[in-house]
């Protein structure tokens, strides 16, 4: 049976794998680089992110069934990562900033 600890500890790494393929670094190490900040890394992404890593974290599930390893998983998750976020500013640049804000 997994501990809670273990499975907080195997949570905390996969959350920090999407971090590192999309925004290019840790929780931690975000933490450590805006210390004046309140917020947490995700509280900061824009919209256009959170919807990238939410089409991540359903691809990680997928991959991680088909028994890719961290490595294998990190290459392919960044490289949609950068694929989606290009279109998401393709998309802005024809549409304008205010795309996907809502009142």
């Amino acid at each position: 049976m997994v501990s809670a600890a273990q499975a907080a500890s195997t949570y905390a790494s996969e959350a920090d794998l999407l971090n590192v393929a999309l925004l290019g670094r840790t929780a931690k190490q975000w933490r450590d680089a805006n210390p004046a900040l309140e917020s947490n890394m995700r509280d900061s992404a824009s919209v256009q992110q959170l919807l990238v890593l939410a089409n991540m974290e359903s691809l990680n599930a997928e991959f991680i069934q088909m028994g890719l390893s961290e490595g294998d998983r990190l290459q392919k998750l960044n490289a949609v990562a950068i694929r989606q976020m290009r279109l998401w500013r393709l998309i802005i640049d024809v549409t304008g900033p205010d795309f996907c804000v809502s009142d």
